[in-house]
């Protein structure tokens, strides 16, 4: 194996990372509209708003210690694209230049929400700042989904006359992104990511948070994966290998096996099950991909391939030696801060709101 195609591979890893990891925070997210709301789930008048928020701020908490380390994966995947494959860096942030920026706006907010929505006993302070995890938590996977999924099915790209095999340049706009398989890749790592976040709020809670927590998860699981097949399906028809329908295939089973984990208590063996589903998911999209980084629908000789973007042999050999000493260290410390925070929580563990002068 060269280093440009364990790069790709890496790369593709890094995206596993984000999505199972970010994934369930975003799932999280979206779920305080429904598992933090007056009532709960049922909508019992018992629920008093002040037990409300307590509910608001469990669901927080088992991601407090979590969501800014996993953002990461997101940043490190796109410094790896950067350095190991520029022209696809330029040509990929070319073309979703706008849905990338939302993407971060998404995310800048969402995390404005974390930090600030507890700096004052306010309802209506605490309200507006939940909206805005509410909706970053939604539309920033939404809008990856939506970018991987193109990058996989292909843009028209036109390499210009003259210019070396790797400098195709985007030729399409906002409207060519919005075709039906990417937006359902949108739906679908959203649907993804409230399972995958369900099944780990009640993994990480008990009493009627865990409970709720469980019947969402599997509402949405049975959702997620009927989209996800129809998904898959899609793009291994239209470029599926081998592999990439043995990966289909288990990332269906995974899913599947998950809900009926969820639904028999055994909310460890559910999370895995989503992690893996994601694991699989990703890798069907990059097994689809080889050997492009990002193919032409214009012409196949255009497309950007894992030779013609990839930086230079000294250029990959200097990252292959940092990613090995280093990556090592972020696996550990991932692991040990997980470990660390594995207690469940539950309201009763929440204390009163103190505001900051």
């Amino acid at each position: 194996m060269d280093l440009a195609t364990f790069w790709f591979i890496l790369i593709g890893v890094l995206w596993v990372g984000f999505l199972a990891l970010e994934g369930f925070d975003f799932g999280v997210g979206m779920l305080l509209p429904i598992l933090g709301r007056k009532g709960g789930l049922s909508g019992s008048s018992e629920v008093t708003p002040e037990k409300a928020e307590k509910r608001r701020r469990v669901l927080l908490t088992t991601i407090g210690p979590h969501w800014d380390g996993n953002e990461v994966w997101l940043l490190t995947a796109g410094g790896a694209t950067f350095a190991a494959f520029p022209h696809w860096y330029a040509t990929m942030f070319s073309a979703f230049y706008l849905p990338l920026l939302l993407v971060l706006v998404a995310l800048i907010v969402r995390n404005m929400g974390f930090e600030y929505r507890g700096k004052r006993d306010n309802d209506e302070w605490r309200r507006n700042w939940d909206w805005s995890i509410i909706g970053g938590s939604f539309l920033a996977p939404f809008l990856v989904g939506v970018a991987l999924t193109n990058v996989v099915r292909g843009l028209p790209l036109e390499l210009p006359e003259g210019a070396p095999p790797g400098a195709s340049e985007f030729t399409g706009n906002l409207l060519t992104l919005l075709n039906p398989m990417s937006l359902l890749g949108g739906l679908v790592i959203v649907g993804l990511a409230l399972t995958h976040g369900s099944f780990f709020t009640a993994l990480k809670t008990d009493g009627g948070i865990r409970e709720e927590a469980r019947a969402v998860g599997t509402k949405a699981g049975l959702v997620t994966a009927v989209l996800a097949v129809v998904l898959l399906l899609w793009l291994g028809l239209t470029a599926g290998t081998m592999w990439s329908w043995i990966t289909t295939v288990v990332a269906a089973v995974a899913l599947l096996a998950g809900i009926w984990f969820n639904i028999q208590g055994a909310e460890g063996k559910a999370f895995t099950a989503t992690m893996i589903t994601t694991a699989m998911a990703v890798a069907t999209y990059f097994f689809v991909l080889f050997p492009n980084v990002m193919p032409s629908t214009t012409n196949p000789e255009w497309s950007l391939t894992i030779e013609n973007a990839a930086s230079s042999p000294l250029t990959l050999k200097i990252m292959t030696g940092a990613a090995l000493v280093f990556t090592p260290i972020v696996l550990a410390y991932t692991a040990w801060t997980y470990w660390v925070f594995r207690k469940r929580l539950t309201t009763d563990h929440i204390p009163a709101p103190v505001s900051v002068p």
